[in-house]
C-alpha cells in the first residue's frame, strides 16, 4: 500500500514519466532493504511469509485454532509471530477430513509460547523461525559472543562450542537474523559441531550497508569470508558453510572466491537466491508493488547493487564449485525458484546432491520436514566428522 501511494504522489509532483522512475527506485529500496528489528519484540516474518496473515481464533495448552488457509495447512514446524507474541505450532491436528470439520478454522498444535499472550482476534503470522533469543536463552546452550573483524566493521557472532575440528558457519538470508539458524543448532549439538552463527551488514549489531540496501549475497559474502578466517584463527581446520536463502548464495560465493576456500570442505544450501530478477520481482510483489513498475524495479536494483546483466544471469556461475554440496529445495517456493537449483544440480552431479521438499515455502525446508532434512544432513556431513 505504501508503495502504491508513494507511486501516486510522485505522479502528481514530477509528471508520469519521472514519477514511474522514482517509484521504480523506491521499490527497489524496499524489496532489498534490511528489516529493522521490531520495537515490540517480536521477530519479523521472513521473506515469503509477509502475505500469510492468520487470526487466532483460540487456543488452549496444546492446540491453537486459526484461520483456514493454505498457509494454516502447512505440513511441519513452524514459528508464530505477532506483535508482541512469538509461538510455535506443530502439524495440523484437525482439516476438512475430520469427523466434525471447522469449516472457517485449522487447528494445529501448539508447542510453546516463547513471548507475549495469544489471544482470540490477534493476528499472527508463520515463520520458519523457530526459536527467539540467544542460544542461552532459545536453548539452554553454551555458547560465547564474540567479534568478527569484518570489512565494513566488527561483526557479531554467536560461537557453541564443540569437540570436530570442523566447524559449521551458519548464514541467515532474506528478512531473517541469526536466530533463524537456531533452528539447526539442536541437531549440531548432538553430533558436538562447533557452530558459528553469524550476523552480517546491515543486521542488528553490524555495520549498515554503504549504500543502505541488502544485494543478495554479491557483496555480503565478503562478511562470510570474515567469518571462515575467524574460525581458521580459532582452530577450526575445515569448514562447513550453512545458508538459506541468500545467505546460501553468500556460501557459494564465499566457496569460490575466498582466499581461504582451501578450508571449505562442504556447503548446506537451503533455498539459495541464484536467479536474482526473479527473486527481485517476487520480493516488490510482496511489498505491494504495482506489477507494472517490476521492469524498473528489477533494472535499479541492477544497477544498484552491482548484480550481472543480461536475462539469464546468474548470481553465482555453477562451474566454480569445487566442493560438495547438499542443495535442500522445493517447488512451492514463491521467492527463490526451484528449477534454478534443479539446473545447478544437474550442471555439477558429481557434487550436488539435491533434496526436493515439496510443500515448503522459501527458506523453510526444515520446518516443512524436520525428520527428513536432518536425515540428509547426517548423511551429507558423515565424511567431515
Amino acid at each position: 500500500m505504501r508503495l502504491r501511494t508513494a507511486a501516486l504522489a510522485a505522479t502528481s509532483v514530477l509528471g508520469t514519466g519521472a514519477a514511474t522512475l522514482a517509484a521504480g527506485r523506491y521499490a527497489a529500496d524496499a524489496a532489498l532493504r534490511p528489516p529493522r528489528p521490531r520495537s515490540d519484540g517480536g521477530s519479523r516474518p521472513t521473506a515469503g511469509f509477509e502475505g500469510t496473515r492468520l487470526t487466532v481464533h483460540s487456543h488452549d495448552e496444546s492446540r491453537i485454532s486459526v484461520t483456514r488457509s493454505l498457509a494454516a495447512r502447512l505440513p511441519g514446524v513452524y514459528g508464530l509471530t505477532g506483535r508482541g507474541i512469538h509461538a510455535v505450532v506443530g502439524p495440523v491436528l484437525e482439516d476438512e477430513t475430520a469427523a466434525e470439520p471447522r469449516p472457517h478454522a485449522v487447528v494445529r498444535e501448539l508447542r510453546r509460547i516463547d513471548r507475549g499472550r495469544l489471544s482470540a482476534g490477534a493476528t499472527v503470522r508463520l515463520t520458519p523461525q523457530v526459536y527467539v533469543g540467544t542460544p542461552g536463552e532459545a536453548l539452554g546452550a553454551e555458547y560465547a559472543d564474540v567479534e568478527i573483524p569484518g570489512e565494513l566493521g566488527p561483526l557479531p557472532a554467536w560461537f557453541m562450542p564443540g569437540d570436530r575440528n570442523a566447524w559449521v558457519i551458519t548464514v541467515h538470508g532474506l528478512g531473517a537474523t541469526r536466530e533463524h539458524p537456531l533452528t539447526l543448532l539442536p541437531f549440531y549439538r548432538r553430533y558436538s559441531v562447533p557452530v558459528l552463527d553469524i550476523a552480517y551488514r546491515g543486521d542488528a549489531g553490524a555495520p549498515p550497508p554503504l549504500d543502505g540496501i541488502g544485494h543478495l549475497g554479491n557483496s555480503e559474502w565478503r562478511d562470510l569470508d570474515a567469518a571462515i578466517r575467524y574460525a581458521v584463527q580459532h582452530g577450526a581446520q575445515r569448514v562447513i558453510l550453512h545458508g538459506w536463502s541468500s545467505g546460501a548464495t553468500m556460501a557459494l560465493h564465499a566457496a569460490a572466491n575466498s582466499p581461504l576456500r582451501d578450508r571449505v570442505a562442504g556447503l548446506v544450501l537451503d533455498s539459495p537466491v541464484l536467479d536474482w530478477p526473479r527473486t527481485v520481482r517476487a520480493l516488490a510483489l510482496s511489498r505491494g508493488t504495482p506489477r507494472a513498475l517490476l521492469p524498473l524495479v528489477v533494472r535499479a536494483v541492477q544497477g544498484r547493487a552491482g548484480l550481472p546483466e543480461g536475462r539469464d544471469a546468474a548470481l553465482v556461475d555453477p562451474a566454480k564449485l569445487t566442493v560438495p554440496a547438499l542443495l535442500l529445495h522445493g517447488p512451492a517456493d514463491t521467492i527463490a525458484p526451484w528449477d534454478s537449483s534443479r539446473a545447478l544440480a544437474a550442471h555439477r552431479p558429481k557434487l550436488v546432491s539435491l533434496h526436493k521438499v515439496p510443500h515448503a515455502p522459501h527458506a523453510a525446508m526444515w520446518n516443512a520436514d524436520p525428520h527428513g532434512y536432518e536425515e540428509k544432513l547426517r548423511r551429507f556431513l558423515t565424511p567431515f566428522m
